[in-house]
Parts: C-alpha cells; structure tokens; sequence
C-alpha cells in the first residue's frame, strides 16, 4: 500500500472514532458521568485533528467551489447508488432498524445535494442563511423549521441551529 492509502485508510478511522466518541459522549451525558463525557469529547476533538491532517496531506481539501462539486457528488453517489443498495438489502433481510436508518439518509442526502447545489450557483453572494439539523435523522432545512420534520415526523424542537 502507498502512503495515499495509508492516508485514506487513517483518515477513514479518525473520522469513525470522532463519531463514535461523540456518540459514547452522549451516552455518558445521558447516564450522569459528566467527567467520562468531557473525556469523549476531547478525543473526538483530537481525532478530527487527526483526520483534518490526513485529509489535507492528501491533496483532497481544494477551493470552495472545488469543495463544493465534490460534495454534490458525493452526496449524488449516495442517494443514487450505496443508499439504494443498502435499502434493497435490508428489506431482503427484513432488518427494520437498518432499512429506517437507510431510508432517511438517503432522503437527507438528496436534500444535501440541492443545498451544495444551491450554494454552488450562488457562490459570492454571502446572503445570511441559517441553517437546522433534525436531531433525529439529520434533515437538513434552511431558515427556522415550522411544524413537524417532513423526513421523520419530530418536532421543530427537535432541531438544532448550526453555527
């Protein structure tokens, strides 16, 4: 393997851990281990450091309107192709759980699309827009949400402004 990949293999597990210790941190919070919870956040925090570093190290952070095109098409690629695919095999497995997962991403990731699409053709603009985040599946909604989240149905008290 070359470093390129070492990069990329790293940068995909730093990128993990950071998500995965947010989500333990959470739980810690959940549960009262206040201390146990600033510990996950902290190494999650270092974590993106990490993945920051490899990301940049690997030629792959470009312009914004370069960073741009390449989110749409990732964000593409999911909605047309690996959600897709995930969503047939966990209906063939009869794996609710995952399917729901799944099926709400994928709707998310068209939305993330337009949104990168959008900004894409209006670059230069720098109109003030803020933006909120379902806490539940991740629907992504310019302006302040009103009435339940067309995604999975929670409340607009369920969503989270984005700094």
């Amino acid at each position: 393997m070359s470093s390129k990949d070492n990069l990329k293999a790293a940068f995909t597990g730093e990128s993990m851990a950071n998500r995965t210790y947010l989500a333990f941190a959470k739980k810690a919070d959940d549960e009262g281990y206040e201390q146990i919870a600033k510990l996950f956040r902290a190494a999650a925090a270092a974590e993106t450091v990490h993945a920051h570093n490899h990301l940049q190290r690997m030629g792959s952070i470009g312009n914004t309107m370069d960073n741009l095109k390449e989110a749409i098409n990732g964000e593409t690629y999911e909605f047309e192709h690996m959600y897709p695919d995930f969503i047939e095999e966990a209906k063939k497995e009869e794996d609710n759980r995952a399917l729901w997962s799944f099926e709400v991403a994928n709707k998310v990731e068209m939305i993330h699309a337009k949104l990168f699409e959008k900004a894409l053709e209006e670059i230069g603009k720098n109109e003030d827009m803020d933006y909120y985040v379902c806490s539940v599946c991740g629907h992504t909604h310019e302006g302040e949400p009103e009435g339940s989240c067309p995604i999975c149905g929670a409340p607009a008290s369920k969503y989270n402004k984005i700094e």
